[in-house]
């Protein structure tokens, strides 16, 4: 029950955040950003080249700043049990936690945007009645108050690790709340980051948002964790800082305190031993092409005219908003799970078409917004759709599949966004996430297709990509999330960091049945997107503009890097792109092969 009642809070918390930042929002390289310089060995260091996940790119060159993130154990074993007995205990954690809460609300006023949202968000974690009651029952049972704390935070870890993506990769939030509320008891000073005197390139095994949150860009230029992935909140907020990020990026904390390194936020690398007049001119150059990358405008098309739309993922009205004041054509995935991840009860067709017309208002007359239907289970738990104690969640009853066991979910919400439609007068698609079959197809249009919109499926499960002639027969549209397609096709948890070099979007295999769909699209005259991950790298975009894909769907933040990119190459170039990926082994030399042709 404890566990019901912190996870009921805890889903809440993964919100607009995540949304406009997870799978989909890690931008790339700059257009025509060279790889990096060579590295080059010098009196004081050898060269050596570290890769992990790139998150913000961007270039940076500074000494290593290693961060404590651990209470002192010699304090731990000092304090003991206090000489308190399990009531006093309890007083003493909920005294300490309350600090750590106050000091994260304290934080947050002081930050903007993502960052006040998931520095609040911890505050509310620290406070939760769950947490408070695992703690004290492991009191009851005799447990010392740091040991209880732990306990409890490791139960709660194992949970949310279990269920893997975005709930996962919370697991670092709480243990920094353990870390910090085990401090406060035993006398020491919260860990965390304590910013340098001269400009810092920050490395951790993982870093938590209070951490990250209020981090001088001056002072620190980038930052580089050994664990984490792309959704993460160092992610998130290195994002609004524009701190250039590489995560999960093996062997960083080795490296000694003061070292200089040259960090490539698009490539994923961190490089020892470069000279240091090559790295300042390479950073140098790279702010340049950042400049023009942020004075692109629009539409989405190549140097020679060729169309691309370009498309915003949204998780709420505010996040429209937002995206309506970028430079995009509308929105290529809404993601409606994200509206009620916080909501124990189904809302009614007619509040549901309160909250999608807020969405869709925005682009009333100015582009089309593509509203994907509940994506619930897995990463994304939504207590009223749900299924509990699913073996492996992200092979289970997910997504449209909940409609076999519950078909008025879907009839309610497909209700709500016809209705949300008719009152904006937006141009309105809808499609269901993990399909499988054809038959599943042909239903979901029909019900689509009734209410007066347009239909489409998504392209998660590599049946749909094997099948994609025979789909766009049914279909309106396809729209591929590579998220999922990648781990799927690759056999792989996409947030897993010790696979990220399986559940890379460059993969040859994954980019072979993109190129499939897409070609399937062109046959049929039917439009194909990209909607996940890939769709936010620069370098990548180029090549899936010349398989045929028709719209890129990304966060708002990386937009502008890539129409900048689209702008700067013709369609040949696009299109040489496209076999070279296709024709590469890996995706290093993918990645490789695509830099070469726009250098």
């Amino acid at each position: 029950m404890t566990v019901n009642r912190f996870l009921a809070f805890t889903v809440g918390m993964v919100t607009s955040t995540a949304a406009s930042s997870a799978p989909g929002s890690a931008p790339g390289s700059a257009p025509g950003s060279a790889p990096g310089p060579a590295t080059r060995s010098t009196p004081d260091a050898a060269a050596r080249e570290l890769r992990g996940t790139p998150v913000v790119s961007g270039l940076a060159h500074g000494p290593v700043l290693p961060v404590r993130t651990e209470v002192s154990e010699e304090a731990v074993v000092a304090f003991g049990d206090g000489g308190l007995d399990p009531d006093a205990a309890l007083a003493a954690y909920v005294e300490a936690a309350e600090a750590v809460a106050r000091g994260f609300v304290a934080k947050a006023e002081r930050a903007t945007g993502a960052a006040a949202e998931v520095l609040t968000a911890s505050a509310g974690l620290t406070r939760d009645p769950g947490l408070k009651q695992a703690v004290g029952q492991r009191l009851t049972s005799g447990e010392t108050l740091p040991g209880a704390v732990r306990g409890a935070v490791a139960q709660f870890v194992e949970v949310f690790t279990a269920m893997g993506g975005l709930m996962a990769e919370r697991a670092t939030d709480l243990l920094d709340i353990e870390r910090r509320v085990v401090a406060r008891v035993v006398g020491e000073p919260e860990p965390g980051v304590v910013l340098p005197e001269e400009p810092s390139v920050l490395v951790a095994v993982d870093l938590a948002p209070a951490d990250t949150a209020s981090l001088d860009p001056e002072v620190v230029v980038a930052l580089v964790t050994e664990r984490g992935g792309p959704t993460s909140h160092t992610a998130i907020i290195a994002r609004q800082l524009g701190l250039p990020c590489v995560v999960g990026c093996a062997g960083v904390t080795d490296l000694e305190a003061g070292t200089a390194v040259l960090v490539d936020g698009a490539r994923g690398t961190v490089a020892t031993g470069v000279d240091p007049e090559e790295a300042a001119h390479a950073v140098e150059v790279d702010r340049e092409q950042q400049a023009r990358v942020a004075g692109w405008t629009g539409p989405g098309q190549t140097r020679d005219g060729v169309a691309v739309k370009l498309l915003a993922n949204v998780a709420d009205a505010p996040s429209a908003r937002s995206a309506a004041g970028s430079p995009v054509q509308g929105v290529g995935l809404f993601r409606t799970e994200l509206c009620f991840l916080d909501r124990s009860e189904e809302p009614s067709a007619d509040e549901q078409a309160d909250i999608y017309a807020q969405v869709l208002d925005p682009f009333a007359g100015s582009g089309h917004v593509v509203v994907r239907t509940l994506d619930a289970g897995s990463d994304k738990p939504v207590a009223f759709a749900t299924l509990e104690d699913e073996e492996n969640p992200a092979l289970g009853v997910r997504g449209l599949r909940l409609a076999l066991g519950n078909p008025g979910l879907l009839h309610r919400q497909l209700d709500g966004i016809a209705e949300a439609a008719r009152r904006t007068g937006a141009e309105t698609w809808v499609m269901a996430p993990m399909v499988a079959t054809l038959a599943e197809a042909e239903d979901f249009c029909a019900q689509v297709r009734g209410r007066g919109l347009r239909a489409g499926v998504m392209v998660e499960v590599p049946s749909v990509a094997l099948l994609a002639d025979r789909f766009l027969d049914v279909v309106d549209f396809l729209s591929i999330g590579t998220n999922d397609l990648t781990q799927y096709v690759m056999a792989a948890d996409r947030l897993a960091t010790d696979l990220a070099h399986l559940t890379d979007p460059w993969q040859p295999a994954v980019l072979h049945l993109v190129a499939r769909t897409a070609e399937a699209g062109q046959r049929a005259g039917k439009p194909v997107g990209i909607c996940g991950e890939a769709a936010a790298d620069p370098l990548l975009a180029v090549a899936l503009t010349g398989m045929g894909i028709t719209s890129l769907s990304m966060a708002g933040a990386a937009v502008r890097a890539v129409g900048a990119q689209l702008a700067a190459v013709d369609m040949d170039t696009c299109r040489r792109a496209a076999d070279a990926v296709l024709e590469a082994s890996d995706p290093l030399a993918a990645r490789d092969a695509v830099r070469r042709l726009l250098d």
